[in-house]
């Protein structure tokens, strides 16, 4: 796998990429946002230039700039792409906004008024805000850390629905459609909050030895999958009971397990591991069935069941790898795209086009695949 890799970055080199494994990202001027339009009565609309990044394989990028950037940047998280309105949710951390943007124009719809606070972290000072997102029936539910609440807002009109304030940070945000629950990860008191998908109120609160981290819904086997980070462990947990019924050791290392995706119709769950993504077979008691080496600073991972790839961002190598998966869940790179250092946590849409989260540059890094001949 790692002379796959080794092509990769050689064809990437070869058009105008980057070789090492934490390239500088080149340098380029700095996107903002260009013309103005009248926005919802949550927030205001833009529609930003792009600015090229790089390309490989046939895959190009470019970058988005976010409205609300400033010197720190834009903390952001997980992001979310909805299939129904084609467009990517960014909770946007420290702007103390989520940002909408039309996947095909790229107008950005900013949705203000969310909460946000300084805090201490490793002994640095950052302000932190919304931080993730979940698609509903209609909504869109939202975490933030700002005030550890979930609010659900019209997934059309972008106005702020119902509202709950948990007693612990919100981490990672999934409904759970087969009960209309949203389960949130709150690492920080190692559990899991279930909360009433209608009224947001908090239902029931699983407790464990370890911190939540990634999340997966299994609607044919009844299952919410979620990784104790500091254990190497990942936990099938009944829907239903709220019981865990396996735990399986994915063997991610020191760094522990991040995110999770799920190929339901298969059984093949995918685990980003800090420099590599596994392929988990929950079908037959966790089998490791399938691994790829991704460049570091892996955090979260995103699947097309339609191409039956793996879109992977590494942070720290600054590449995107494009991965695609065979019938047993073996893995294989078809493409590593650069990007940029501190790139992240992308998510595909329709049409295969990545949108990953670079918080320091208060942007996003979209990949573009090649035009279909």
């Amino acid at each position: 796998m790692k002379n796959l890799i080794g092509a990769a970055l050689a064809l990437s080199l070869a058009c105008g990429g980057h070789a090492s494994e934490s390239p500088p990202p080149p340098s380029h001027d700095k996107v903002t946002p260009t013309g103005s339009a009248s926005g919802s009565a949550t927030g205001s609309a833009t529609t930003p230039t792009m600015a090229p990044a790089g390309s490989a394989a046939g895959y190009s990028s470019s970058t988005l700039a976010l409205p609300g950037g400033g010197s720190a940047g834009i903390g952001m998280d997980y992001l979310l792409f909805d299939p129904h309105t084609q467009s990517v949710w960014v909770p946007a951390g420290n702007s103390g906004a989520v940002d909408v943007i039309d996947a095909k124009t790229n107008h950005v719809d900013s949705i203000a008024g969310f909460a946000t606070k300084e805090m201490d972290r490793n002994g640095k000072k950052r302000v932190v805000g919304p931080s993730s997102a979940a698609l509903g029936d209609g909504v869109v539910y939202v975490g933030n850390r700002g005030d550890s609440s979930v609010c659900a807002i019209d997934e059309a009109k972008h106005a702020k629905g119902a509202c709950a304030t948990l007693d612990s940070m919100p981490d990672g945000i999934l409904v759970v459609p087969q009960t209309n629950e949203v389960w949130v990860t709150t690492p920080r008191d190692k559990s899991i909050r279930i909360l009433d998908g209608k009224t947001l109120a908090q239902k029931a609160k699983l407790t464990f030895d370890g911190d939540p981290e990634g999340f997966a819904v299994d609607s044919t086997r009844d299952r919410f999958y979620t990784n104790l980070e500091d254990k190497d462990a990942t936990l099938a947990i009944d829907v239903k009971s709220r019981k865990t019924v396996a735990t399986w050791k994915p063997d991610c290392g020191e760094d522990g397990p991040h995110g999770l995706r799920l190929d339901a119709a298969s059984g093949f769950l995918f685990i980003a591991c800090s420099t590599k993504v596994e392929t988990m077979d929950v079908a037959h008691d966790g089998a490791l069935v399938g691994s790829a080496d991704t460049g570091d600073g892996v955090d979260d991972l995103d699947f097309a069941a339609a191409t039956h790839r793996l879109y992977v961002g590494a942070a720290k190598a600054a590449t995107l790898s494009v991965i695609d998966v065979d019938a047993k869940g073996q893995l294989r790179v078809a493409a590593v795209v650069p990007t940029r250092a501190g790139a992240r946590n992308g998510v595909v849409d329709a049409t295969g086009k990545v949108f990953l989260s670079h918080s320091k540059g208060s942007e996003l890094v979209v990949v573009t695949p090649p035009a279909t001949p």
